[in-house]
This record gives C-alpha cells, sequence and structure tokens, in this order.
C-alpha cells in the first residue's frame, strides 16, 4: 500500500495553485475590510451624537372640528400638531394637564387613543407669486386643476401689524368703479372700510366690482371666503374669471362645510398673502366674505373648548381677533418700500341692527362703512348704499382731484334732497324751488345707479357727476339718463379721447377741460331730449 500523505511530483501542483490564490484574496479582503472599518470609526467619531425627544400625546375626545389632547406638556400656544393620519391641528388653549387642539381639516380618522405629535412649528402659509390666479384653502393646498403651488417662501399667518413709525398717511385713492362709492365714500390704499348691511343686499357684488376695477392696475387682490355657500364662492370666481384680470387675484376659500378652524384661520391666512405683496413695495386689496361667519366660527370654537361665553354668546377677545387681523391693513412709509394693503371686510346685519355686538365692534375698529339699505335694494336703487348711514374717516384726502371737486357740491345737493324728500312724503303742495330741488335730487340719484361687473374709469365717473352737479340732466326722465350713462363711455372716446386720458393720467379737470366735457355732455343730452323723454312736471317723474 502507498504510504498515506499528500501526493507528490507534478500532480501536486495544480493544488498549491489554488492555495496561493485563496491566500492572496484573502488578504486581499482582509485589508479592503480594514480600510473600510477605519472609513467608518472615523464618520462615527465625527457625527454627533445628540438625544432627540419627540413630543408625543393621545387625543382624549374629539367632535365637532375640536380635540382634546394629553400628553404634551411641552406645547406652546398656537403650536401646529400633526395626528396620526396626517391630518394637522392647531394649538389654541394650553393648560398643564391638557391641550385644546382646532383641527384644520376634515377629522373622520381621528378618534379617542390617536397618536398626536408636537411639530415645533407654527403655522405658515405659502405666499407669492405662484399663488396668482389660484384657489386655495386656508393651507395654501391647492382647491383647483392648476397642480401643486409653487411657492416663493412661507410667511406664519399671525403676524404682527405694522408699527405707527412704519405707517404714512393714507392719501392715494382706490377706485371701486362704483360712482357712489367713490364719490360719496371715497377709499385710499391702506385703508380698512367695512361694508356692512343685511344678507342679500349686494355687499359681495360691491366688493367683487371693486376686484374688478383693478383688472388694469397694478393691485394685486386677495379674496378671502369665510363659511360661504361653495355656490356661491364659485360665482364670485366666475364674475372674476369673465370681467375682471384672475391672473392678478388669489382666491382663499374656507367653505361653509369646512372645519370651523379653516374659517377661523382662513382671513389670517389670506392677509399672510396680500402682506407679501405689501412687503414688497407693492398694493394689495385685501376682501374678507364675511366676518361675520367668522365671528360665529370662532364662538363655535370657543364653546366647544369650555370658554365662558360673553354678549350674545361671543367669548371676550373677539373684538380684539378682528383688530389684530385688520390693523395688518396699511399703507407703509418710503422707507419701508411705500406699499399698501387695503381691507373690505364684510359684515352681515339682522333687520339693519347696526348696533348688535359684532358690528359695532368692526364699525370701531375700521376707518368707516359702507352701509347698503335693505329698502334701496328692493326700491332698485343698486348699489344699495345709504350715504347718510355711510362715511369714509380718511375723507376726500383719497380721492382724486377731479372728483374731489365735483364730489363736493354733489354731496350737498344729494343730503338736501333726501332730507326735503322724507317731508314731501306726508303730501302737501310745493314751491316751484323745492319742487326743482327734488328733481334734481333725483337726477343724481339716477346717475349714482350702476349695473352689477360695469366698473366706470375716473374719466367716465367725472362727466357723470360734472353732467349730475351742473343740472344738465335735469330736463331728462329717468329712462333718458340711463341711457345718458351708459352711452357716455362710447360718446367720450369718439369724441373726445385725449380729454379722456388727460382725466385718467392726471386725475384732475382744468378749466378747458371742463369746458369740453360740458360741451360733450350738452351735443349728447341734446340728442336724448324730446318729447318721449320730456319729464312731467313737478315730482312726477319717480
Amino acid at each position: 500500500m502507498p504510504p498515506d500523505g499528500p501526493p507528490k511530483g507534478p500532480a501536486a501542483a495544480p493544488g498549491l495553485a489554488e492555495g496561493g490564490l485563496s491566500a492572496g484574496l484573502s488578504a486581499s479582503l482582509s485589508a479592503s475590510l480594514s480600510d473600510w472599518l477605519s472609513q467608518r470609526h472615523g464618520w462615527l467619531a465625527d457625527l454627533p451624537v445628540t438625544p432627540r425627544i419627540r413630543h408625543v400625546g393621545t387625543v382624549q375626545e374629539t367632535g365637532d372640528g375640536v380635540a382634546q389632547i394629553a400628553g404634551l406638556p411641552a406645547t406652546r400656544l398656537d403650536e401646529l400638531l400633526q395626528f396620526a393620519d396626517g391630518t394637522l391641528g392647531m394649538a389654541v388653549q394650553v393648560t398643564p394637564d391638557r391641550v385644546g387642539c382646532i383641527l384644520l381639516r376634515a377629522d373622520g380618522g381621528i378618534a379617542a387613543g390617536t397618536e398626536v405629535r408636537g411639530t415645533g412649528e407654527i403655522l405658515q402659509v405659502p405666499v407669492g407669486d405662484g399663488l396668482l390666479g389660484r384657489v386655495v384653502d386656508p393651507l395654501g393646498a391647492p382647491l383647483d386643476e392648476g397642480g401643486p403651488v409653487a411657492a416663493a417662501g412661507y410667511l406664519p399667518v399671525d403676524r404682527p401689524a405694522p408699527a405707527i413709525v412704519d405707517r404714512e398717511l393714507v392719501g392715494e385713492p382706490l377706485m371701486t368703479g362704483l360712482t357712489v362709492v367713490d364719490a360719496m365714500v371715497p377709499l385710499g390704499r391702506g385703508q380698512r372700510e367695512l361694508i356692512i348691511g343685511d344678507r342679500k343686499t349686494g355687499k359681495t357684488a360691491v366688493a367683487v366690482d371693486a376686484i374688478i376695477n383693478q383688472r388694469d392696475t397694478d393691485v394685486i387682490c386677495v379674496y378671502a371666503a369665510v363659511g360661504q355657500k361653495s355656490s356661491s364662492v364659485a360665482q364670485v370666481i366666475e364674475a372674476v374669471r369673465s370681467h375682471g384680470a384672475p391672473e392678478r387675484c388669489i382666491f382663499v376659500v374656507a367653505a361653509a362645510d369646512a372645519t370651523p378652524g379653516a374659517q377661523w384661520i382662513a382671513p389670517y391666512a389670506a392677509c399672510s398673502m396680500a402682506e407679501h405683496v405689501r412687503d414688497r413695495g407693492g398694493h394689495a386689496l385685501l376682501v374678507i366674505d364675511d366676518l361675520s361667519k367668522h365671528a360665529a366660527a370662532y364662538r363655535q370654537l370657543s364653546l366647544l373648548l369650555r370658554r365662558p361665553p360673553g354678549r350674545e354668546a361671543y367669548p371676550g377677545d373677539i373684538f380684539y381677533i378682528h383688530a389684530r387681523l385688520l390693523e395688518r391693513a396699511a399703507r407703509l412709509s418710503a422707507a419701508r418700500g411705500g406699499g399698501s394693503l387695503t381691507a373690505l371686510p364684510i359684515a352681515e346685519t339682522q333687520a339693519g341692527n347696526l348696533s348688535a355686538y359684532i358690528p359695532t365692534n368692526l364699525i370701531s375698529i375700521t376707518d368707516g362703512q359702507i352701509y347698503l339699505d335693505t329698502k334701496l335694494f328692493y326700491e332698485g336703487q343698486k348699489p344699495a348704499v345709504n350715504v347718510g348711514l355711510s362715511v369714509s374717516r380718511v375723507g376726500a384726502r383719497s380721492q382724486a382731484p377731479a372728483m374731489r371737486a365735483l364730489a363736493r357740491q354733489l354731496r350737498l345737493d344729494y343730503a338736501q334732497f333726501l332730507e326735503l324728500e322724507t317731508f314731501t312724503r306726508f303730501g302737501g303742495a310745493l314751491d316751484r324751488r323745492t319742487a326743482a330741488t327734488i328733481a334734481h335730487g333725483r337726477r343724481i340719484r339716477q346717475v349714482l345707479q350702476q349695473p352689477q361687473f360695469g366698473p366706470k374709469p375716473l374719466a367716465e365717473q367725472a362727466l357723470l357727476l360734472l353732467a349730475a352737479g351742473e343740472g344738465r340732466l335735469d330736463g331728462l326722465a329717468p329712462a333718458a339718463i340711463d341711457r345718458f350713462a351708459a352711452g357716455l363711455a362710447a360718446r367720450l372716446d369718439a369724441a373726445a379721447p385725449r380729454l379722456a386720458a388727460r382725466i385718467a393720467a392726471e386725475g384732475a379737470l382744468s378749466d378747458q377741460d371742463r369746458a369740453a366735457a360740458l360741451q360733450l355732455i350738452d351735443a349728447f343730452v341734446a340728442e336724448l331730449a324730446g318729447p318721449a323723454t320730456a319729464p312731467e312736471a313737478g315730482d312726477g317723474d319717480r
């Protein structure tokens, strides 16, 4: 038998080769592993190892857009909270053992025991030109079919108002295109003017016409719908798209089916979007439709959070939350860029009661009010602006010089007419002078009527006021005055385009332009006057 042991001679060569290859490969792998381990040890040595704290709590109870949470002791007021299903909420009431949270979206997946995590951040919304022409919710998420919003940045929904030293006097006009407003209740850039009246009196129509009239200006418009029906919001958006410049508007919608929390933060979110325009030196117009429903949503949240009710069951800080919002509207000084944010909040009255809690609050906060009268509305006077109860605390300082000169005497004549008309309703014979005053006042009232979605430029308004103030329309019947107002724009463009351009550019009416305008008016009135349009004697033209 051959001895045991490895084979010798040439047969042993293959085995020796494999052994050498294995040893080389093993050494190479060992060296690579050592290099890899040394690199990883170096990376771990440079990695800062710090503890990470997660604030996690659980829902104790939920319902009606409010959640009570336990286990979040480090939560701060107004902190953004995130639920397990991704729903966002905001902490609005913090106590040692519980956190009261409002839900910003539907709470279908939230129940007792749901995990809640504190984010350590406050609520912010996207801002920038990417929002122009878009319809978004109060969190900035798109509600239209335009895809994701391209945000230039983010701003908190609740920001401090500009300081007094950073503000400038309101003196630059903001034209609404409504003759009765621009002549009787003038608005300035940076002003806060309340639009108030009973439901279905045209409050939103006034605001929408103001938005439409900015189509040829440098003003960016932000419309915030709070608690409105989706169909009503759709009509507003469609009106702006049909008659205005929707590519220069932002629509922030918290409809009636949104959570009370979303309805509450909607005006604040819209205001932050408008402030971004103002802070860059631009001009913005913010319409809030409406603050009565906003107050009702806040009342609902407060009562659910067990806050004590006050007058008309509103919490005591309802004045503060509206003042904090509307104080953000301002015209900034030149050192801050000279931008402006004009606010047109809307409020609803019940049976014309201006002394109710929310109306009196808002009247005292704002710089004036445009009061829409139910009686005037049903009599066909549209816009149904009651010039006796409407006021602009900025006054004529914010009017264009042409409007200021023409509206001063017109306002006095119209006030005198309204007083005399009240007495003539009791009957009795009128002397010639009183009858002439009443007939003149009725022509002024006819001129102040205006169809919806038809805002008028400055030049057309100036000629209308000039014709009414100079008595050039006193010989026309109301139907003929309507034709005069409807055809004046075309006549002005055809006969005196340079006159219209000068008035629009300078905002003033020189003596030469005044004479030319009266000549154009007289020629147009002569065409309209005739046996069929001549008014009856006295006051039979009503």
